[in-house]
């Protein structure tokens, strides 16, 4: 099955590649168009593997994840359209020269051809990773959790009904829909096809690509971020950074999982922070420096286990760690984080810059939320992933990490020397 999927996407890849802008700009448009339209279709899917991922007993924050409304079908048609008012990258010359010997040498951005996506209980990624891919000229095989493989179904449906309304190939945007996971595995082999491969989810799943993968594999999306107040913070203004980076959606990859607090600062902070984190419902879970400025605060806070600093909660809990220091701070980064969004909040100009220069993630903030790393905030428009590692793309992947470049030499008629 997924061999003939290959061959397919393969074969629409070399016709979306020398598609107009417009071209695929109408195409876009017609997908979001019946995204609005068949809404009804998506969410009656959606609802059903709802109800099967309550009764499997799914985290509060992959149900989350996991869930369709109408407004949020609505946001990601209104993505869609978005992506259409984005300048194509495909076609762009990147740079060029004339040679001493008479050849004219440019590099040109192409699309990569066949994209392959692994991903888990995200049906938003199912429209995003499409509309960017197809903007770019790239197909892309699709393979979503089971636990959202009715409204993956659903929804790679409706775009394929919009692709053959615009004359072009179903095949360029396909799903795997049986949730067999033999056939992970058998994607993971289909180099012949598939240029790049995507996987979202968790640290096992990344694990599974990076060791039996034979396709170059772009790995993110997993964030034990961070936020350092050192021993100038204010406190009022880093208190509602913190909020909005903790709970405006827990569930994200770029909420924020660990606070890092100056000593200096720590009895008089932890105890402002404790009143403003029970209001939000927010648990602490507090190592022994700052455990006995939050003990007494009204805030929920228990000890911190160091497995805790290790890996995401994607939920109303947060890490609380008194550190010497700087160095402290940044050691620690170094040591639990996973390259992905991370924060300082300070008065001090050389310490923000030394923070920039010091801390090795995808997004650095000095006096901001961790939740800006996202494509449509970056004004990307919509992403197929936040890569952490550091070839070919970093940070929020929007339309130039879909492309690669091409040589291309003009002569008059002309021989090597």
């Amino acid at each position: 099955m997924l061999e003939q999927m290959g061959k397919d996407a393969k074969a629409a890849s070399w016709q979306l590649a020398v598609l107009s802008s417009a071209d695929k700009d109408r195409a876009l448009l017609a997908i979001a168009d019946r995204l609005d339209a068949q809404s009804d279709d998506i969410l009656r899917a959606n609802a059903l593997d709802m109800a099967d991922a309550r009764q499997n007993g799914l985290s509060e924050a992959l149900l989350d994840r996991l869930l369709l409304t109408p407004a949020r079908l609505s946001a990601i048609a209104a993505d869609v359209r978005q992506v259409c008012r984005l300048t194509d990258p495909v076609g762009q010359v990147i740079d060029g020269r004339r040679l001493d010997n008479g050849l004219k040498l440019e590099r040109r951005r192409v699309p990569l051809g066949v994209v392959g996506v692994i991903y888990e209980a995200r049906p938003n990624v199912t429209v995003d990773v499409a509309a960017l891919c197809l903007k770019t000229g790239n197909a892309v095989i699709l393979r979503g959790g089971k636990e959202t493989f009715r409204t993956n179904a659903a929804t790679v449906k409706v775009i394929q009904q919009a692709l053959l309304g615009c004359q072009l190939p179903p095949s360029a945007v396909q799903a795997i829909e049986n949730p067999d996971r033999a056939l992970v595995n058998e994607l993971l082999k289909l180099d012949r096809y598939v240029d790049m491969l995507i996987p979202r989810g968790g640290a096992g799943l990344h694990k599974l690509c990076r060791e039996n993968s034979t396709i170059p594999v772009i790995t993110g999306g997993i964030g034990v971020c961070h936020i350092y107040a050192d021993e100038t913070v204010d406190f009022e203004p880093a208190l509602k950074v913190i909020e909005n980076a903790k709970i405006q959606r827990p569930s994200a990859c770029n909420s924020l999982e660990t606070l890092l607090v100056h000593k200096a600062v720590a009895p008089a902070f932890l105890s402002r922070l404790s009143r403003h984190m029970h209001a939000l419902g927010v648990t602490l879970h507090a190592d022994g420096a700052a455990r006995p400025y939050l003990a007494d605060g009204p805030a929920a806070c228990v000890p911190v286990e160091e497995a805790n600093f290790h890996n995401e909660w994607l939920s109303l809990d947060l890490n609380v760690k008194v550190v010497d220091g700087f160095d402290e701070a940044v050691d620690h980064i170094r040591k639990h984080g996973t390259q992905h969004s991370d924060a300082i909040l300070t008065q001090s100009l050389a310490s923000a810059e030394r923070f920039v220069r010091e801390v090795d993630s995808s997004a650095v903030y000095v006096n901001a939320s961790t939740r800006f790393t996202d494509g449509g905030q970056f004004g990307l428009g919509a992403e197929v992933a936040v890569s952490t590692q550091k070839l070919h793309a970093r940070g929020p992947m929007g339309l130039e990490a879909l492309t690669t470049y091409k040589w291309i030499g003009y002569g008059d008629n002309l021989s090597r020397a």
